[in-house]
């Protein structure tokens, strides 16, 4: 994982540099803060949020039950596809990380890009209903 400042987001290819980007229904995964740290908090230690291999952390928006509905981040906009289940592969990080990430979408949610365009750490996130 590299932590950036600042990236694109393209329709075609998701986030600049992530080769998963050309999942249709998962090209972007987006993860809150509140969730992580509510996970961290269930395995009694903090963790950092890379280790959930999520493309953006966001903070101040509840993201569960949101399939549907639009995530607007910076210059882009993303429609969001589902719940980014947590794996077993989560277990191989911090062992009990799948089980707390289980609950009220705390894993993230993935998204197909629908607008391209850059984003930075500290741009405005909104969550909207789609029409």
């Amino acid at each position: 994982m590299e932590l950036l400042e600042e990236t694109t987001i393209a329709v075609e290819t998701g986030v600049d540099g992530d080769a998963r980007g050309q999942l249709r229904g998962r090209q972007v995964t987006v993860l809150c803060q509140e969730s992580w740290d509510a996970a961290c908090r269930d395995l009694g230690r903090e963790v950092p949020w890379t280790t959930r291999r999520a493309n953006i952390l966001i903070e101040g928006l509840d993201l569960a039950n949101s399939s549907g509905k639009t995530l607007a981040i910076g210059g882009a906009t993303l429609a969001i596809t589902g719940e980014t289940d947590p794996c077993e592969r989560m277990d191989e990080q911090a062992h009990g990380l799948t089980a707390a990430l289980a609950p009220d979408w705390r894993g993230g949610v993935t998204c197909r890009v629908i607008q391209a365009g850059g984003v930075k750490v500290g741009d405005s996130v909104e969550l909207i209903l789609s029409a």
